[in-house]
């Protein structure tokens, strides 16, 4: 008798493999292996948590929301949603900002498509996220918007990384290697060519 082949899982599938998950457990603290593993170890498991929270308005909280969870844990302390926000951002948008950000995370300085520096098993895929969160008041406008990769965006809600002033970004260029100063180089004189 042939098996029959079981569908491969979907991120829909997945994401309601989440929903039923966590409100199952409320109120205990979910570690993020768990959820790869009940998502089915699909590689998009963080963007269904985010889905869960923007599109279906589960307040899931990370250590970004409270000091007592670490790194890589989640916490849903109610099955009743909050009010979700639409996804308001154009096509148009996003490929403006993506540009605009030199399709850098601008968190990080992971550049789309090559291996993550903090990831080396995956690639580097970038999203859009807001600058002022839309939970604080922030809106889709493209200043209020920045390419964001997905390792820095997993748990990232509601904080603003300040960009490195001068005087810091310096010191790090001069600790580097001088091979890695010349790297530095020649991406800027391909970035500002004249």
């Amino acid at each position: 008798m042939a098996k029959i082949a079981k569908p491969p899982t979907t991120s829909k599938g997945a994401r309601a493999k989440l929903r039923t998950h966590f409100l199952k457990n409320i109120g205990r603290v979910i570690d993020s292996d768990e959820l790869r593993s009940v998502a089915g170890n699909i590689s998009e498991w963080a963007r269904r948590i985010r889905e869960l929270r923007t599109e279906e308005g589960y307040l899931i909280l990370t250590n970004n929301d409270r000091m007592d969870l670490k790194p890589g844990e989640y916490l849903l302390e109610t099955n009743k949603p909050q009010p979700a926000f639409a996804r308001g951002i154009s096509k148009e948008t996003r490929a403006f900002v993506l540009d605009r950000n030199g399709f850098t995370c601008q968190m990080c300085g992971a550049v789309a498509g090559e291996p993550h520096p903090y990831d080396a098993t995956r690639k580097t895929r970038l999203h859009i996220g807001h600058i002022i969160d839309k939970s604080l008041g922030g809106s889709d406008e493209a200043n209020n918007l920045k390419a964001i990769c997905s390792v820095c965006n997993e748990g990232a809600a509601n904080i603003t990384l300040q960009r490195p002033d001068l005087n810091k970004l310096l010191v790090q260029v001069r600790r580097a290697t001088a091979a890695d100063q010349r790297e530095v180089l020649k991406w800027l004189k391909t970035k500002f060519k004249d």
